[in-house]
């Protein structure tokens, strides 16, 4: 792995200089952290995606859910209907701004353990998405 990006891009000496605003893909779609754990895998299958961007009442992206984590914690005992996207996000809470390297995303992926990281602006808005090719 050596570039923060979720399609293939051209490789040049300058491209781990360049912010993340110019190498993120579309955030997909965003749903509220009020949502229902089925609710949210209902959308991820209606909309063939992988992954959400979770944001708060305000707009503001509070994280990202992938497939994987909601359908494990559906499998736990500890699972109810109750259970909502605020409560399980747990550590993920980090972002990237627009003008973030690429070499600085990386590093802090590879840190956090993170296979993708929200880009989003001043006001917390999700703007896209950075990924770690393989």
């Amino acid at each position: 792995m050596t570039l923060v990006q979720t399609q293939p891009r051209p490789a040049d000496a300058d491209s781990v200089h360049r912010p993340a605003v110019e190498v993120m893909d579309a955030a997909g779609p965003q749903v509220c952290d009020d949502m229902s754990v089925e609710v949210a895998l209902a959308v991820m299958a209606a909309a063939r995606t992988v992954r959400l961007v979770v944001c708060d009442q305000d707009g503001q992206c509070t994280g990202l859910v992938t497939r994987t984590e909601l359908a494990a914690v559906r499998e736990s005992s500890d699972y109810t209907d109750r259970v909502r996207l605020r409560d399980i996000l747990g550590d993920h809470g980090s972002f990237a701004s627009p003008v973030t390297t690429m070499a600085e995303a990386e590093h802090a992926m590879r840190t956090r353990r993170l296979g993708v990281l929200p880009v989003v602006d001043e006001q917390g808005s999700a703007l896209g998405i950075l990924a770690l090719s393989r």
